[in-house]
């Protein structure tokens, strides 16, 4: 799922190419990622795009007369950019521009990408979990949010009605970054380990924001994804870590899974996969030299 660096990003090529420019048609070819009747689809069509923003992990697209489109991408949902489109069966919604058509696809069977339209600044907020923004609050109001209630920090960190815009990914690399366990639990942190977070969370945003911003330069983002070139622990199963060398681990629940490095985040001790763990019991691996 595009988190706030690609979300970032996209907002970032997207006012390069729209702001100011007018929507002059809105093609929905699926039924179900329109959301709302009220106001119609039609309604946006002839307005001028007046700003952009990013609201958690949504695009916002703000249009004349105090209209929105908001889009979230989700799992498998990526836009695209044509000054020059082709048609294709693959295009969910297409949204023409006078400067270019923006398309969303969307892989896999799961459809869950979603487009709103709404109408002024109340209703556009309340489609947001109202998760804090990392880089508007101190460190003191991140440890309040954190301990709020007892949570595993991974669950924490992705949780948007905490913390805005931090998903699956960039949650293992920042807590890899902070060298803490994803399932240590927040009300039992040491203020040294909430300080510790609270700046691996800013870092590593910042920073893989930067790296996206060089890497995409003034094309449009077509390579958004999930697992990327440089990641420390994401995606990385069985791969040495960057910094100490051991092989990364994973548990995996549902549809996603937690990377990590035993070595530097759970003192050398194999965190339990649920379905594994089950199955194996007393026979569950304690460490990495007894997995093999």
């Amino acid at each position: 799922m595009p988190e706030l660096p690609d979300i970032t990003v996209y907002i970032e090529a997207l006012e390069k190419r729209i702001l100011g420019a007018e929507l002059r048609r809105v093609l929905i070819a699926a039924p179900y990622l329109l959301r709302t009747f009220d106001p119609p689809l039609e309604s946006v069509e002839g307005k001028k795009v007046v700003t952009l923003r990013r609201l958690g992990k949504r695009i916002c697209i703000g249009l004349e007369d105090e209209l929105w489109l908001v889009l979230h991408l989700m799992i498998a949902g990526r836009l695209h950019w044509s000054e020059k489109p082709k048609p294709s069966t693959k295009n969910m919604a297409s949204l023409e521009f006078s400067t270019g058509t923006l398309t969303l696809t969307e892989a896999g069977s799961r459809k869950r990408a979603s487009l709103h339209v709404v109408r002024g600044q109340q209703n556009l907020l309340a489609l947001a979990p109202k998760g804090a923004e990392i880089f508007a609050i101190e460190r003191d109001q991140f440890a309040q949010i954190l301990q709020s209630e007892n949570h595993t920090l991974k669950r924490a960190l992705t949780d948007p009605h905490l913390f805005s815009g931090i998903g699956n990914a960039y949650s293992d690399e920042i807590l890899w970054a902070a060298q803490l366990s994803p399932l240590a639990l927040t009300q039992k942190l040491k203020p040294e380990d909430i300080t510790r977070l609270y700046e691996a969370t800013r870092a590593e945003l910042s920073r893989w924001t930067d790296l996206l911003r060089s890497e995409t330069g003034n094309r449009f983002p077509e390579k958004v994804t999930a697992f990327r070139e440089g990641m420390a622990v994401h995606g990385r199963f069985r791969e040495p870590c960057p910094r100490c060398g051991n092989k990364v681990q994973r548990i995996c629940y549902a549809t996603n899974e937690t990377n990590y490095c035993p070595h530097c985040q759970t003192s050398g001790r194999l965190l339990a996969d649920r379905s594994l763990s089950r199955l194996l019991r007393e026979d569950w691996p304690k460490t990495p030299e007894e997995l093999g």
